[in-house]
């Protein structure tokens, strides 16, 4: 790529010419355009376990299996958009799995 000398834009192609597309300057000849990639491989990510996927927020609310106070929620519409959405809990100790409908 060339830049104008002038104003240091990048010269474009007119008809023959190349030139700037802010000043008057053109310029004779071919321009050179080069580019470049770099590929290289990523290093390959850690497997995760499924203690380590849970990436969820948590709420004080008793499990109704085991009786735990801490679970994970998260929340989902289930049904019509003009309805409540439903709340899904996951409890910490037992993994047991409920749903609210708010």
């Amino acid at each position: 790529m060339k830049f104008c000398p002038k104003c240091g834009s990048l010269l474009v192609q007119k008809r023959k010419l190349f030139g700037c597309a802010r000043c008057s300057y053109t310029e004779k000849g071919k321009v050179k355009i080069v580019t470049s990639e770099k590929f290289g491989r990523e290093k390959a990510g850690g497997v995760l376990r499924e203690k380590e996927s849970i990436v969820m927020p948590t709420i004080s609310i008793d499990c109704p299996k085991c009786g735990n106070e801490e679970a994970y929620f998260y929340t989902a519409q289930t049904r019509a958009g003009d309805e409540a959405e439903t709340q899904f809990f996951h409890c910490t100790k037992c993994h047991h799995r409920w749903r609210r409908y708010t």
